[in-house]
């Protein structure tokens, strides 16, 4: 199944390390970000959920829910949390999904069978608070994650639900925007009333409008 932009994440109901988990009521009023790892007791996969954890209270500013997931036993999750701990020094803090069935690594599509058949791939799914999918990103089990770009784009995401702007390349929280091109110029003097700089028509740059 391919999931697609704009799609409604698909809705599931899975074991837990934070017990029975139903993905939609567990989001609830929150952005969600669901990533797979292809299997316990790794070694990458080992440095990528002790730094989500180290950032919990990064996703936790933004109003965001993390949720990991491989195709592995809960029994496997709850002992591998211990090594998480041994080794990043941080404990697990977020649920991490026992997809055994492959329930939902099918729903998503996170198994790709020309990388392997049975392991999940280093897939991740942001979600905004419609329950629709706002970005998809795929890495090979070789290549961990960057989740500082993560966080990036989830402020991206935020601030261009919110206001008729876009981000421009390497942008981070703070710094200038581009008005989409829809707005007129009249209309972009009264939706930012810091005003802004036209480099071309199609180009407009304004500082951040919730700064």
């Amino acid at each position: 199944m391919s999931i697609q932009l704009g799609d409604t994440a698909p809705d599931f109901t899975a074991r837990s390390t934070d017990g029975p988990l139903q993905f939609h009521t567990w989001l609830g009023n929150s952005w969600g970000v669901l990533f797979s790892h292809p299997k316990d007791f790794t070694p990458v996969c080992t440095t990528e959920l002790g730094q989500v954890a180290k950032l919990k209270p990064e996703f936790d500013k933004r109003n965001v829910k993390v949720a990991g997931l491989s195709v592995d036993a809960l029994e496997d999750h709850e002992k591998w949390s211990n090594d998480i701990l041994e080794t990043q020094g941080v404990a697990l803090n977020f649920p991490l999904i026992a997809d055994d069935d492959r329930t939902v690594s099918n729903l998503y599509g996170m198994i790709h069978p020309n990388a392997d058949n049975t392991l999940t791939v280093r897939s991740v799914f942001i979600i905004g608070l419609d329950k629709k999918i706002k970005l998809t990103l795929t890495y090979p089990a070789s290549t961990g994650r960057n989740f500082d770009e993560l966080l990036r784009v989830i402020d991206s995401l935020q601030l261009t639900a919110n206001y008729k702007v876009a981000t421009p390349a390497n942008w981070k929280d703070g710094e200038d925007c581009i008005i989409v091109p829809a707005v007129s110029n009249d209309e972009a003097q009264a939706l930012f009333p810091k005003g802004f700089t036209e480099i071309k028509p199609y180009l407009r740059t304004t500082p951040q409008p919730d700064r």
